[in-house]
């Protein structure tokens, strides 16, 4: 039989892969979830009228530049 540090070890390690592959399927879960929420959104916009979605992506340009500007602060 091996040694109870090597046992330990394996377990750790054992333990270890198993929470890396539970945070990799979450992390993949938020990631498509995202996307969905990015293509709801384009969709949206894209369903607009020429003129009010020239006007809403100015809105959002403007408030990304503000919050990048109050940042730099």
């Amino acid at each position: 039989m091996g040694s109870p540090t090597r046992i330990i070890r394996a377990a750790l390690l054992a333990a270890a892969a198993v929470l890396l592959a539970f945070a990799a399927s979450q992390l993949r879960d938020k990631h498509r979830e995202a996307e969905a929420v990015v293509q709801n959104i384009h969709d949206q916009i894209d369903a607009l009228d020429p003129a009010t979605r020239a006007a809403v992506v100015a809105r959002l340009t403007s408030d990304e530049v503000k919050k990048v500007n109050d940042l730099r602060q």
